[in-house]
């Protein structure tokens, strides 16, 4: 059933206990509310083990002083600075691609090429950057702003500069500049090896050279997410992989459509954008059994303090469809909020179905099954074009995770759509995409 050459691709993305709102509650959870070095690098080795392509760590920068009732029941948000661990991963791991989340609104271009390139070397080629533009009023406090927010379209604009201004650092020396000191001549490199910046645009301003070789990559891969008209569109101009949310097999087809169509305006083909939809997955021997630790799960949901749309639902009763409010459109999340709201009014949904249908899957599509069951799902979504493979999000971990390793990945291996080794020794060559060539050298 698959195309020919075409592999599924899939990203392991793990929070603490697991990415339902519960999971830190199950009777066999022990770790306490302090990060954990062991927990992240036994968890990055069991995704290289399994072969996955990426190991992804989100990072929701900054907390709001103000503490409320529901954020008492939400551990999830409580981990290292991704930089610092995915450079300890580094050292731990040989193939798997590391990807970290990096907001361009509380950073400079030169520091973050510098990080980039410092742990795509560190990595062997391995490096990643899922690019946010996102401005939470709370991350902002954090950082002392206080001035009104940029609007949603110009944030990504911002976002942007800001990347175009980071790969003109990352240009800034040939591929070669210091592979050939000439120790007679005393000559360490070739000055016409360097490329100094003048970077001048709306939002930013880079003078300079990198302080560092070009990274092993070229650039490191980059990576979005947003549902958005301006995160489809951003995607198509500058992703490579793209977080993206669907939760039924049409909408996925449309989104999927939707944004592949976009590429050719930018002189981009298909191959050159991956788009990876969430998989909220609990995979067991039979169906029975992996909808019985749903249920579990489901059994130990708050649904007392739930917010949707700046409106405190806590007073209104959970089993009843969601009240006919004047919900206010987030800044952050317009994409995801958008289809929630359609969702609860398309299907009538009560608070409490809407928190289970969206809130413990983050609003992708649910995986509950055996291997078959789910097995089939994926194939089917990646067939039909709904997907170019999943990131993986598991309600319960390590042990969710590990099911799926066991039970579903030799499944798609056997199926012939997933990779049995890795295909390169960078993230770039696994992934079938080609490294960026240094425009100035071009030139000469």
């Amino acid at each position: 059933m698959a195309a020919k050459n075409r592999q599924l691709v899939l990203n392991a993305f793990f929070q603490r206990f697991g990415h339902h709102p519960a999971a830190w509650l199950l009777p066999d959870s022990r770790d306490n509310g302090r990060p954990s070095l062991e927990w992240y690098l036994r968890a990055a080795k069991l995704a290289e083990e399994a072969k996955f392509h990426l190991f992804f760590l989100a990072d929701f920068i900054g907390r709001s002083g103000t503490i409320k009732p529901g954020d008492t029941r939400n551990p999830v948000s409580y981990q290292f600075e991704p930089f610092t661990l995915q450079s300890v991963i580094a050292a731990h791991t040989r193939n798997i691609g590391l990807v970290v989340t990096l907001n361009t609104n509380f950073n400079y271009p030169y520091n973050v090429a510098r990080l980039f390139t410092s742990l795509d070397h560190l990595s062997g080629g391995r490096a990643a950057w899922n690019v946010v533009p996102q401005w939470p009023t709370h991350t902002a406090e954090n950082f002392g702003l206080t001035e009104n927010p940029p609007p949603h379209p110009e944030r990504y604009q911002r976002a942007g500069e800001f990347l175009a201004a980071t790969k003109a650092l990352w240009d800034s020396w040939d591929d070669n500049a210091f592979d050939h000191p000439d120790r007679q001549k005393r000559q360490f490199f070739d000055p016409a090896s360097a490329h100094p910046v003048d970077f001048q645009g709306r939002y930013y301003a880079v003078r300079g050279l990198l302080d560092l070789p070009r990274p092993i990559q070229g650039y490191p891969v980059i990576v979005q997410a947003g549902n958005s008209e301006e995160g489809r569109e951003f995607a198509a101009q500058i992703a490579e992989l793209q977080y993206c949310a669907a939760q039924t097999l049409e909408e996925a087809k449309v989104y999927y459509a939707d944004v592949k169509q976009r590429l050719a305006k930018y002189g981009r083909e298909d191959h050159e954008l991956n788009l990876t939809p969430g998989l909220s997955v609990i995979v067991a021997e039979s169906d029975a059994k992996a909808q019985d630790q749903f249920g579990a799960l489901s059994e130990l949901t708050d649904v007392g303090h739930v917010e949707f749309g700046n409106q405190d639902l806590s007073g209104h009763d959970p089993d009843k469809p969601l009240p006919d409010l004047p919900y206010q459109e987030p800044e952050n999340g317009k994409g995801r909020f958008r289809q929630q709201l359609a969702l609860a009014k398309k299907e009538n949904l009560t608070i409490r179905q809407l928190v289970h249908r969206w809130r413990v899957s983050r609003g992708h599509v649910q995986a509950i099954g055996s291997v078959k069951t789910v097995a089939d799902l994926i194939e089917q979504w990646f067939v039909e074009k709904g997907a170019d493979g999943f990131n993986v999000v598991p309600p319960i971990l390590p042990s969710g995770f590990e099911d799926f390793a066991r039970l579903v990945v030799p499944e798609l291996q056997r199926r012939g759509i997933f990779h049995t080794e890795y295909e390169g020794k960078t993230l770039r060559e696994s992934l079938g995409l080609k490294r960026p060539e240094n425009p100035n050298t071009r030139k000469r």
